[in-house]
This record gives C-alpha cells, structure tokens and sequence, in this order.
C-alpha cells in the first residue's frame, strides 16, 4: 500500500510518537509510507525510519485557516504523481485536508481520533471524518458516538501501541538524578504532557506541599510546554515550591527522564488514553492517575496503579504518599503494569489491526 499520513508538525509529542511508531511499522511490513506535516524536530527520525516527508504549511490550529488550502493544492498534485492509495489524518485541521484530498482523488481517508473535541456546530455539520476512524480507546468511541452522533458501525478501536522492548533500562538513573539534586535516598515524581488544563498539572503541584510534609527533598519534574506554564510557574511560586518543581521544556527522548524517576503521575480531566503514561508503565514504573476517560483502560487500580478522583489534590497526594512510603508496592504495580503494556499494547497489535482496516477500506467487498 501507498499511504499518506496527513500532521500539523512532528515536534515531541503524543501524535508524533505515534505516528513514528504505526509509521515504522507499516514500513517493516513492505508498505510506502509518506508524511505531509509543517516539519519540527522530529524530521531526522522519521526519515531514519525510511518515511518521506513532505513539507506543507500544516502549523495550524484553525480548520478554516488558508493553510489547509494551500497545502491542498500542493499535495492534491504530489499525492496523485505518488499514486497513494489511502489517506489518514491526524487531528481537526488535518481531518478537513484529509477530506478534500480523499474527495478530489477518489482515495479513502481515515482519521484517528487520539483525545476529545468540543461539540462545536461546524464539527458536527462538517464533520470531515471520513471513511473511517480509528479510535485510540473505548472512551473516545464512546465521545464520537454520543457527542457527534457518528456511527458506531464505522468507528474502530485502535489502542496506541509502543515499543515496549525500547523501555526497562535504567542505566542512565543516577546520572541524571545527580544532575537533578535528587538525593542519593530522596525521590523524584514526573509527569510527562503539554502544559494545558485538561491535563490537570494544577492538582499536581498542590498536591506536593502534603508530599513534602511526609518525604522532604521530594522532586518534580513537570516536563512539556505549553499555553498554562505561567500560571502553573506562577502557582508553584505561590506555594514556595520553587526548589522541588523543575520545569522542563522538553524530552526528546522519554526513556531518560522515565529512568529516573520513582513514581509517574498523570492527573489528567479527561484523555484519550495517554501515550506518556502507556511508556511509563512499560518501563516499570508505579503510576498514579486520575480515574478518566483512557486512563481507566490502562490502570487498574491496586493492580497496575492507583487510581483517584479528578480534580483532587488531596486523593493525589495520599496516592503518592503510599506509593513513596513502600518500595514494595511500587514495585509490584510498575512489574505488573510492564506486563500489562506488554501484553496489551504493542507496537505489533496496532500495526496489524490498523493495516487491517486499511484493507477493509481499500478492498470493501472482499
């Protein structure tokens, strides 16, 4: 197959790992996989992983924005010189590419939903979905289907998938703890995600004042960017935690940072099912998360992590606490959620079922 993949950039992010991840697979298994984005960091990976790039102003947020027309225009005339076959979008502004493309080349197109949209009037009247679409968890079908009233009957669940043989290692561990301040029997909490509401940074950072209390020195490492960091800088000056909450920019390469760390937060409000917290959990590590949306599908709580209400501070922190206090329980949930990713998450498993539906959309009588 010849396959086009339709994303606003390929700086660090969820989508981009995924895209890294399905893209490398399908090109293992014999198939031409192109890339059409705005560009970003990532670019030198994904031509390693033998994916073309094709350079197109994607860098937008606004499905209206002149952008998408001109990148039309641009791909419409390379995507038929490429004979690509299927077409398969990535977020809202790529959806609507993906749906001029699909209209004006006669090819399929395919989106993956990876979060949740705001039911707004022009997506549920131009909804651009597609032939298909993948849905990265039973929650987010569940969103399509009640919010947008998509047909059930079109949408597949898809979970990410990862590498997880790429994750365990922890030789790099004290290194960067050092490099860090951690002491040598202090402990360091992380949390992996774009800096916005939605992915409950806020609850994090007043739980620690109570961790604090309990394990003085605790770090952490508040790692991503985005359009909350000065609040979030702003609340934790507030809090005078400026000396136990680092704030980093970026990871390009998560297995470093997850290595040092002894416990993994997510205290999302809602997600799709979080890839952070997937590669987390592969590397053994205990992980504590709000009881929401995706996060549900990966931690059971008490098995492969705790659980706790949205929104609450308090619920976090004592989760914590209990996971700091007892090295054992941290160890026997980070083993069993390693199992668990392992067992239920491939990089294997997504390939395969999204290669499938591929086959399905292109060969629908067979």
């Amino acid at each position: 197959m010849r396959i086009l993949f339709l994303a606003n950039h390929l700086n660090v992010g969820g989508i981009s790992s995924y895209l890294l991840t399905l893209g490398s697979g399908l090109k293992e298994k014999g198939h031409e996989v192109y890339l059409a984005s705005g560009g970003g960091e990532l670019e030198e990976k994904f031509r390693q992983a033998g994916i073309i790039l094709i350079n197109v102003p994607l860098k937008t947020k606004s499905e209206i924005s002149p952008k998408i027309l001109i990148s039309y225009w641009k791909l419409k005339k390379a995507a038929a010189g490429l004979r690509i076959e299927l077409i398969h979008s990535h977020s809202r502004t790529t959806q609507v590419l993906g749906c001029w493309l699909g209209r004006s080349l006669g090819r399929p197109h395919i989106f993956t939903c990876h979060g949740f949209f705001k039911p707004k009037l022009p997506r549920k009247v131009f909804g651009c979905w597609g032939q298909r679409v993948i849905a990265i968890s039973s929650q987010v079908k569940e969103h399509l289907t009640a919010d947008f009233k998509f047909s059930e009957n079109k949408i597949s669940v898809i979970h990410n998938g990862i590498d997880t043989q790429k994750f365990g290692d922890f030789s790099g561990r004290d290194r960067l703890r050092s490099s860090l301040g951690v002491a040598p029997d202090g402990f360091l909490i992380g949390i992996i995600a774009r800096l916005s509401d939605v992915k409950g940074h806020l609850y994090l950072i007043r739980a620690m004042p109570e961790i604090l209390k309990k394990f003085p020195g605790t770090k952490l490492a508040i790692i991503g960017q985005g359009k909350t960091e000065g609040s979030l800088v702003k609340e934790t000056g507030n809090l005078g935690l400026e000396g136990n909450i680092l704030f980093v920019p970026e990871a390009k390469d998560t297995r470093e940072w997850l290595c040092a760390m002894d416990v993994f937060a997510m205290p999302s409000l809602q997600e799709g099912l979080g890839l952070a917290l997937m590669e987390a959990m592969a590397q053994g590590l205990a992980v504590a998360g709000s009881a929401v949306g995706g996060i549900k599908t990966l931690v059971q709580d008490k098995i492969t992590g705790l659980l706790v209400p949205a929104r609450d501070a308090g619920a976090l922190a004592q989760a914590i606490i209990s996971l700091l206090g007892d090295p054992d329980l941290r160890r026997n949930l980070g083993d069993q959620a390693r199992e668990f990713i392992a067992a239920n998450f491939s990089k294997k498993e997504m390939v395969e079922k999204t290669e499938g539906l591929y086959r399905q959309v292109l060969n629908p009588n067979e």
